[in-house]
């Protein structure tokens, strides 16, 4: 043991210390490089670069952000967090042109960009972003007009409706790939609580062939026309609109009072290809009116809403290619009259499905699973069996609302 009692940090392999130095956050990395040579050299190391988070230092600037980009980014970054400056006093600009051909450069790897309360009205067009990226996070920004436009004069919007993705389509045809923004390669987008969102900026996603996940939440200016108009249908030209869209999100939980656009209505247009769905908030109740036509769905989640289990039973009954319907914090009304599968003789298919699990005892292969042992109402797993049998049921927080009277 007393060999050990003169040891410091230097007599540990470079590996651990790398190992130690990543459960540090960013400004304390930078602190930690001043402290000798030998630190210098392993905070610059790439394996701690990878997945940088900057939305918990207070204060970053344009010039902190060069700063980390000249001494300590480059190859081995994935993924980066950035806050910035809209909710600040001070203002000014945060995001600069320069800076982000400058990252692309020097980070040809990046494929995750996360940007929270920034201000990128100042930018011209999407295009500028790294090509490199999959997926793009923007939470609380604000957003240019014509930020996901071809080129940063954006036709008008009666003209894109359906021109936009065949122009698109033909330029990659022929060769023109390099010039075309389709080279990004952007597959998730995920707007959280961006207002500045319209139907004029879902319109120009529909030359994005690589978008399989799109996520809106909060968007409140998205009008069920917008979706419609942006559906994956079948055209003159092939399917037109987010034909490679398999997932899709919407959510309205916001303020309260605002009058609301069902922007979920649009989802009857049908949506060819769409095999994942997430409602949540008050868009679930026009969202499942409208479900029933989205024939190619397989999974589809609710969350943050009210239901009834008679709503429920009659949005799902046309889904037969549903192979997974989640709960997430879902508040189920009482039962005012017994429940009715359509079509399925009511109580007395209930009675048929119960002497069917006495007499055969564990059918989880055959029939509804429910992974959650906490199954607020067992009817309803009952009356989904029936419509569904191939489809597992998932309850996570799941309530019963308490009638008074």
């Amino acid at each position: 043991m007393d060999e050990f009692k003169d040891s410091n940090l230097d007599y540990f392999p470079e590996n651990i210390l790398i190992d130690v130095l990543s459960y540090l956050s960013v400004r304390e990395l930078v602190r930690a490089g001043r402290v000798c040579k030998r630190w210098k050299r392993l905070v610059k190391d790439q394996r701690l670069w990878r997945h940088v988070d900057l939305t918990a230092w207070k204060g970053v600037t344009s010039r902190i952000l060069w700063l980390l980009l000249r001494q300590y980014l480059g190859c081995g970054l994935r993924s980066i967090r950035l806050r910035g400056l809209l909710l600040s006093a001070r203002g000014g600009t945060f995001l600069s042109e320069s800076w982000l051909k400058a990252l692309s450069t020097k980070c040809p790897r990046l494929s995750k960009l996360y940007l929270l309360h920034a201000d990128l009205r100042s930018l011209p067009t999407y295009q500028i972003l790294p090509p490199s990226l999959k997926v793009l996070e923007l939470h609380g920004c604000e957003l240019p007009r014509e930020f996901f436009s071809l080129t940063p004069a954006s036709p008008a919007p009666s003209q894109a409706t359906s021109s936009v993705g065949a122009q698109q389509q033909r330029k990659d045809k022929k060769g023109k790939g390099p010039s075309s923004p389709s080279v990004i390669g952007i597959e998730r987008l995920v707007l959280n609580n961006v207002p500045s969102f319209t139907d004029q900026h879902l319109l120009s996603l529909t030359s994005w062939e690589r978008l399989s996940r799109l996520e809106l939440k909060d968007t409140f200016r998205v009008t069920a026309n917008g979706l419609r108009s942006c559906a994956a249908k079948d055209g003159a030209c092939g399917v037109e609109g987010l034909s490679g869209l398999k997932f899709l999100e919407i959510g309205i939980t916001g303020r309260q009072g605002y009058q609301l656009q069902m922007a979920s209505l649009g989802l009857g247009a049908g949506w060819l290809g769409l095999e994942e769905l997430s409602l949540g908030g008050k868009e679930v109740g026009p969202g499942l009116l409208c479900a029933s036509r989205l024939k190619d769905l397989k999974c589809l989640c609710l969350w943050a809403c009210t239901l009834s289990e008679m709503q429920i039973v009659r949005s799902c009954r046309m889904l037969r290619g549903l192979r997974q319907l989640e709960f997430l914090n879902v508040v189920f009304q009482p039962r005012q009259c017994p429940p009715m599968a359509e079509g399925e003789g009511g109580a007395g298919a209930e009675e048929e499905q119960d002497n069917e699990e006495a007499a055969g005892g564990d059918n989880s292969n055959d029939e509804n699973k429910v992974l959650d042992t906490n199954d607020p109402i067992p009817s309803l797993r009952r009356a989904l069996a029936a419509l569904l049998p191939s489809c597992t049921l998932v309850f996570t927080n799941c309530t019963v609302q308490i009638n008074t009277d």
